[in-house]
């Protein structure tokens, strides 16, 4: 009797083993190319942001001065800062257009999900820069916005302060990156046990307290994910303060952009992109802490 258990006991232990193997060969290749692209990258922009800049690739020598100078300089604080503000309020206007999209897709969609979430996915069939461009048609002098308010007799005059300005560069970028914050919410909202929230309606909650307190809290870690997803590369983006913007709307991603190109200073260049990344890492950071602690009231 005994041995027949323990065989029975061996043979899930084997079949679970066997499946992680294959999942393990699966999984490894593509881990494995990914890491050594992502670390050879990585490493070439830590070994330039260290060179002196001779003209050549690679530089002659080693020194510490192209980080002396970027942090020496009030320039580049200030658009680093600048970066940041306009990138946190990009995630802000995302997450918060986006939790009610994917608040209604998960517990109001119906039979009509599937068309709505093709609906949300469908401006990535067009090119990024067709859509900072139609931004550009939509805010101009003589744009659709102006023609709007012309027309309707809101204003006499064209209004210049929509175009070359941040908050264009913020609308822009808020609409460009809306699905990548609608995606991870809708995810996080799907897994809200619907169990709690009918036992809180059977105890009387009303609908506004059971948001707060059961749905916002478990949904909190999609929406952290939300806002890191689109936290991270505005940061650093440079096509559309350069399209959409004004010198008031530059950010650090085009300053590193002018060193890799018209200055051809890629040591100095890489200089701030370490930075930048050190910037985002703190900033990780700060939100895997606090995800953890929106983790705990759950």
């Amino acid at each position: 009797m005994s041995v027949s258990a323990e065989t029975d006991h061996s043979i899930p232990a084997a079949s679970d083993r066997r499946r992680r193997l294959f999942q393990f060969g699966m999984s490894a290749p593509g881990a494995l190319a990914t890491s050594v692209l992502v670390l050879f990258a990585l490493g070439i922009v830590l070994f330039l942001s260290f060179r002196t800049n001779d003209g050549s690739l690679l530089g002659s020598g080693f020194t510490v001065g192209n980080f002396a100078s970027a942090l020496s300089d009030p320039l580049y604080a200030t658009v680093i800062l600048r970066s940041l503000t306009i990138a946190g309020l990009v995630t802000l206007a995302t997450v918060v257009t986006a939790y009610p999209v994917a608040y209604y897709l998960a517990f109001h969609a119906g039979k009509h999900r599937g068309l709505l979430l093709f609906i949300v996915t469908l401006p990535f069939w067009t090119s990024y820069l067709l859509r900072v461009f139609a931004w550009k048609v939509v805010l101009a002098y003589n744009g659709v916005l102006n023609s709007a308010l012309l027309n309707t007799g809101i204003t006499s005059e064209p209004i210049l302060a929509f175009l070359n300005t941040p908050a264009a560069v913020v609308v822009t970028l808020a609409h460009a990156y809306a699905a990548f914050a609608i995606l991870p919410i809708y995810v996080a909202l799907e897994n809200v046990p619907k169990s709690l929230i009918e036992a809180a309606e059977d105890l009387g909650a009303r609908p506004f307290s059971i948001f707060r307190r059961i749905i916002l809290p478990i949904s909190m870690p999609g929406v952290l994910g939300a806002g890191l997803v689109v936290f991270v590369p505005t940061v650093g983006d440079y096509v559309t303060p350069a399209l959409v913007g004004g010198p008031s709307s530059t950010l650090i991603g085009s300053m590193i952009q002018a060193q890799f190109g018209k200055a051809n200073d890629w040591p100095f260049g890489a200089a701030l992109s370490v930075i930048v990344m050190l910037v985002i890492l703190a900033v990780v950071v700060a939100a895997r802490f606090a995800d953890k602690h929106f983790g705990s009231r759950t």
